[in-house]
């Protein structure tokens, strides 16, 4: 659990994170969200001590991180940049190994953490183990970078713009994969996003920050539901029915029976069902477990009403 109790830093007399309060329950992610300049990065920064407060607390597992040397702090928390920051003249093997070598683990715990890890990402660890990062594509990078900071088994989990640099698609897959993964470990994660849409993705909570101030601290749905102010509305955008179907998932509206033609993922959300009924002209789609068996049908109609009335 973290717990950020009145945090702020300010530069010559200004305030660019002003008083900020909020906790992150362990296994969530909060997705902290903003314009440039918001402070945002600030904030993160002052959770491991990158930056150090000019007043407020922050409390990780109940232990004031004040009374932590800094180092030491560091390596008990995963960073992930946009970028992913991976040391150029180091092999993949050493770049995910870097923590864990720091801590003391003996060579043969830190290359099977290594090999564990790489084959987590879907990354041969025979092939890529011995790659410099300039051989690598920038999804692979992406995905070496998040493996080094999970490398030393950190609890916590922090982010800063992880996914700005990927292209639509390998972005896509990046934010899958991070869902997976915290799912499987219940690393708790703070991630700083300039996108609405990531945070409502990835978020189990979104912290809204404009001027330094934070406006909203609340789940996805009622950052769209029930908007703080102005501000934040506008971030949601106009298509707030929309972005809701995004947080639902198909299996939440599947029933029995068939439907013609392609059929829709269990996992899908129900803003791509609805889509897909648009795109193809459909009521109804057949619906399917990721095993490809048939698990019912979704109406629109039903996906609809979940839009007007949300649950």
């Amino acid at each position: 659990m973290i717990e950020i109790e009145g945090l702020s830093k300010a530069y010559s007399g200004r305030r660019v994170v002003d008083e900020v309060s909020l906790t992150v329950a362990a296994g969530e992610i909060a997705a902290v969200v903003g314009a440039s300049g918001s402070g945002k990065t600030t904030l993160l920064r002052m959770i491991n001590r990158l930056i150090e407060p000019t007043s407020g607390m922050v409390r990780i597992d109940g232990e004031d991180t004040a009374r932590i040397p800094a180092h030491l702090l560091r390596r008990r928390i995963g960073y992930v940049i946009q970028g992913h920051g991976l040391f150029p003249h180091r092999t993949v093997a050493q770049n995910i190994g870097t923590v864990p070598a720091l801590l003391g683990w003996d060579r043969q715990r830190i290359a099977r953490r290594v090999d564990d890890l790489l084959a987590l990402f879907q990354l041969d660890p025979t092939e890529y183990r011995d790659r410099l990062p300039a051989e690598l594509s920038g999804g692979q990078q992406q995905r070496v970078g998040v493996a080094r900071a999970l490398a030393a088994e950190p609890r916590l989990l922090l982010m800063d713009e992880p996914f700005g640099a990927l292209d639509p698609i390998i972005r896509a897959k990046a934010q899958a994969d991070l869902l997976a993964i915290q799912q499987r470990f219940g690393t708790t994660i703070v991630l700083v996003t300039h996108d609405m849409e990531e945070a409502m993705q990835l978020g189990t909570r979104i912290a809204v920050m404009a001027e330094g101030r934070l406006l909203q601290y609340a789940a996805p749905a009622e950052i769209i539901t029930s908007p703080a102010n102005d501000y934040v509305a506008e971030l949601t955008g106009g298509d707030r029915p929309f972005r809701l179907l995004a947080l639902g998932r198909v299996r939440d509206l599947v029933e029995p029976g068939a439907a013609p033609g392609q059929p829709i993922a269990a996992d899908a959300t129900l803003r791509e069902a609805y889509a897909e009924c648009l795109w193809s002209g459909r009521e109804m789609l057949p619906v399917v477990d990721p095993a490809g068996r048939p698990l019912g049908r979704i109406r629109r109609d039903d996906i609809a009403h979940r839009a007007e009335k949300p649950q």
